[in-house]
């Protein structure tokens, strides 16, 4: 038996590697997606002012920062018996949109697209975004333009560009200006037509890889994905909604309940949780969340242009199930965030002043939380742009955290990236030969779902390497290649 690595698997958010196991007679009898970072932010908390959280887990993750703060903000909204005002929920929103923009433009043309536009063998010293601001300038540029105005939307709203911090208790610790508001939709407008001219570029693209879409990772499983009541696709509020492979609905649950739906199970392999579906089992329970997942669950998107969009990739792939789909759902997602920007910017209430609920009671001091016993549960849940993020704090009367669980999107779509590169090695390698052209078809399945591991694995330090390893049967390393 000998074992192929592939080690670290590039171009994703984080650390991990691959390895495919091959028999003697050179077939494929094992492989697995290993995630060598771990756990510890959930502890990290333990202590803390619940009015801390926001501010302390976007640094989990400098991508997916923004996402962090508004769920913690609102586990804490729940804990504290407060109801954010309309303004303050369209503010939350509209910075929710900005990490949409700066995300999804970030994955889909630098870390996505050098497959596409080079090629899955191309030389891998051109598959990068090197390789895309020097083949494709004026993609590269489309790019930064998008991500820019991303950005920017985060640190007026938010405060700052990274780690933003005004999603507090209650609401919003700063509206926004009639010139901030003026500012921010040119520059949405902008961002709409960015991505349309990013679509033109894409689409030809899907097409030519139609094969490799049928090919690389397909695995059936249940979707999960937050709606609101009309059933459209929502970002920062609804509930959970589940379909099996064939589209049927079979849960629908909102944040504190998500308990009684979703487990997790630890493997050997990994120090990621493998969340599933408690009432079907593991693995029976695997299912899927992220851009691929919400677009097979919600019934529609309410703006017009990623509405067409929408349609037309309903049309070609229904309840798709191949997770090179998930860039294409990213683009049509990209158009929604854009245009929602819009909507949100172009209504007057957003500069309201009227942004925060505040305390009418003090809290407990520490001694009397001690003597009274009394706990706090609050659970926020919202849409990141990799699926499903639940943050669930418990603290005592006075507010300070005793338990904290983060079911992460990334986790969410462990069991499926395993299953999916180990399938599609069963299927593509033969022999312990294997060339650098397929191990990068095997890391696109990984690259696909676009996986934040910091964020998966709450690291503190970030600092563990992703790769792919190949072995024989008796253990002996064959290949190692960082991913």
């Amino acid at each position: 038996m000998k074992n192929i690595e592939i080690s670290p698997v590039t171009r994703i958010e984080g650390h991990a590697k691959i390895t495919v196991q091959v028999d003697d007679s050179g077939n494929v009898a094992d492989a697995h997606f290993h995630v060598m970072e771990i756990r510890g932010f959930e502890k990290f908390l333990e202590g803390a002012a619940v009015e801390e959280a926001p501010r302390i887990t976007p640094r989990i993750c400098g991508i997916c920062q923004t996402a962090h703060h508004l769920t913690a903000a609102k586990a804490t909204d729940q804990i504290f018996g407060l109801e954010p005002p309309e303004t303050a929920k369209k503010l939350r929103e509209l910075m929710l949109l900005g990490q949409y923009i700066h995300s999804h433009s970030l994955h889909f043309y630098f870390l996505g697209a050098p497959d596409l536009v080079m090629g899955p063998e191309s030389d891998p010293a051109m598959r990068n975004v090197l390789g895309i601001l020097k083949t494709q300038p004026e993609v590269a540029s489309m790019a930064i333009q998008t991500r820019k105005i991303g950005q920017e939307i985060t640190a007026i709203v938010g405060g700052k560009p990274i780690s933003p911090v005004t999603a507090v208790p209650g609401g919003q610790s700063r509206g926004l200006s009639s010139e901030q508001q003026s500012e921010l939709l040119a520059k949405a407008k902008s961002a709409v037509e960015l991505v349309e001219k990013g679509v033109e570029v894409a689409k030809p693209l899907f097409e030519q890889y139609g094969e490799a879409i049928e090919l690389l990772g397909p695995v059936e499983t249940h979707f999960g994905a937050l709606t609101n009541n009309s059933g459209d696709i929502s970002f920062y509020d609804g509930d959970v909604k589940v379909i099996d492979p064939a589209g049927n609905t079979v849960h629908q649950f909102g944040s504190s309940d998500y308990l009684d739906y979703i487990e997790e199970k630890v493997q050997p392999w990994s120090y990621l949780k493998f969340p599933y579906l408690k009432q079907l089992g593991f693995p029976q329970g695997n299912y899927r969340v992220g851009p691929l997942a919400r677009l097979n669950v919600v019934n529609s998107i309410p703006t017009e242009k990623a509405s067409e969009l929408f349609a037309e990739y309903k049309e070609n792939f229904g309840i798709a199930q191949n997770p090179l789909l998930y860039h294409y759902a990213r683009l049509i997602e990209l158009m929604y965030a854009s245009e929602r920007a819009v909507q949100l910017l172009e209504d007057d209430s957003i500069t309201s002043t009227d942004i925060r609920q505040n305390l009418t009671e003090p809290l407990m001091t520490k001694e009397e939380a001690k003597e009274s016993g009394e706990t706090r549960r609050g659970v926020g849940m919202i849409e990141a742009t990799r699926g499903i993020l639940i943050h669930d704090y418990e603290t005592d009367g006075a507010g300070y955290i005793t338990r904290a669980n983060l079911i992460v999107s990334t986790g969410q779509n462990n069991l499926s990236m395993d299953i999916g590169v180990r399938e599609t090695a069963k299927k593509m390698i033969h022999g312990d030969q294997i060339s650098e052209g397929l191990k990068n078809q095997l890391e696109m399945i990984i690259r696909a779902y676009d996986p934040c591991l910091s964020c998966a694995t709450h690291a503190i330090d970030g600092s563990s390497p992703l790769g792919v390893e190949i072995y024989d049967l008796e253990g002996k390393l064959i290949s190692k290649q960082m991913i």
